[in-house]
């Protein structure tokens, strides 16, 4: 098994990236008022990074898949 295959299907990454980017604009105040928890939007970058690249580590770990199999 490869260990770096796509394991996050379309639908899986639409969500991770739209997520990500409105947390990242909340860490940047682009249209979320400042709250002091502002900081915590960085963790945005998580969701948006497995969304484009399509690999998820922790689904790597329990073995979880929402992409579909490659075709034969």
């Amino acid at each position: 098994m490869n260990i770096f295959c796509i394991n996050v299907g379309g639908i899986d990454r639409a969500l991770r990236i739209v997520l990500g980017l409105a947390l990242l604009a909340y860490a940047l105040n682009l249209g979320f008022p400042a709250t002091g928890y502002n900081q915590l939007g960085w963790l945005g970058l998580i969701p948006l990074i497995t969304g484009v690249f399509g690999y998820c580590p922790v689904y790597s770990i329990a073995e979880i898949s929402t992409a579909r199999p490659p075709r034969p």
